[in-house]
């Protein structure tokens, strides 16, 4: 029988990303609730020294397949890897993070697993013994409740939506064999370019300063990015903004760009297009600066300036350096 909640944590660079603590964190909630264990898997390569780390937030039991072919990711050879161990321990239940690799990866695992799954999850309860996945629909405008009747029970979790919660547990390790050929494997990592900006990734910050067509240009980003400097947050656009091509498309917050859940949004020359709303809806609070009163944008702000953003947002900036020193 199916027993247990599991994880797929995510490495980059050798250490883990911050969404593989929260999901380990929410896990560990359901797991306690339903008198359960929580195990993680971890692929790579050279990944073994840091598997015990996740014990600290609730892990029990971390598999860890240590295997060149599984250094950069690839899809084909993490989800073989994965699948491999699932179907060996049945879960009851297996997360992922609703990540770019962890958006990824799922999807080939449900078919691999034969299982349903719920994407992009805001929140998480057991009813009955099973698990309920509650996900944003129709761009936010309500949200719907999925239960998957086959096992594992599987949902990806959006980042920076679930706090993580240290719970030290026993953290042990157990290598397994992933059972790789190199041969059959039919995809590879050809060239790897990395963004050495230093910037700060979108779906990870806590702070989003973004900007929309109200901006009139991409040379006026650059009191955004001053902003952004001060409070240590991400700049992003609206689709408006990128379409015009004044930020490139990873900066795209919205329904065909990123999703994001800051704890702080500040939209600056951004209506509000329901497109828009659907990316950034779950953030904590949402502070409006549009000089049109009527911007759809204020109906979900918690805050709102009615002004030329041009004057409010290097005020804003002046501000905060000042409360920040």
């Amino acid at each position: 029988m199916a027993k247990g909640v599991w994880i797929v944590a995510e490495l980059r660079d050798g250490a883990y990303r911050k969404v593989s603590f929260e999901i380990a964190s929410a896990a560990r909630k359901l797991a306690d609730q339903l008198g359960e264990e929580v195990c993680a898997v971890v692929c790579g390569s050279g990944v073994e020294g840091k598997a015990a780390e996740l014990g600290k937030y609730g892990v029990d039991k971390t598999y860890v397949a240590d295997n060149p072919a599984l250094e950069p990711y690839t899809t084909d050879a993490h989800a073989a890897a994965v699948a491999k161990i699932v179907k060996e321990k049945d879960p009851a239940i297996l997360f992922l993070a609703a990540s770019v690799q962890g958006k990824d990866l799922s999807s080939r695992l449900v078919g691999k697993l034969a299982t349903g799954m719920a994407t992009d999850c805001t929140d998480l309860r057991i009813d009955g013994g099973k698990l309920v996945a509650i996900r944003p629909m129709y761009a936010g405008k309500c949200f719907g409740e999925v239960v998957t009747s086959s096992f594992p029970q599987m949902a990806t979790l959006r980042p920076n939506v679930f706090a993580t919660a240290e719970n030290a547990k026993a953290g042990a390790v157990e290598k397994f064999d992933p059972g790789l050929d190199p041969a059959q494997l039919k995809t590879k990592v050809a060239d790897f370019q990395k963004d050495v900006s230093g910037k700060i990734e979108l779906t990870e910050a806590n702070i989003i300063v973004s900007g929309g067509r109200g901006m009139k240009g991409p040379e006026n980003f650059n009191i955004l990015e001053d902003l952004a400097k001060v409070l240590g947050a991400a700049v992003g656009a609206s689709r408006a903004a990128v379409d015009a091509g004044w930020r490139v498309q990873t900066d795209q917050v919205g329904q065909t760009g990123k999703t994001v859940s800051p704890n702080l949004y500040i939209a600056c020359g951004i209506s509000g297009a329901i497109q828009h709303l659907a990316g950034m809806s779950s953030s904590k609070f949402i502070v409006a600066i549009n000089k049109d009163p009527e911007a759809p944008i204020f109906q979900r702000a918690d805050y709102g300036i009615v002004d030329d953003l041009f004057k409010v947002v290097p005020e804003v900036t002046a501000a905060a350096k000042k409360l920040l020193a």
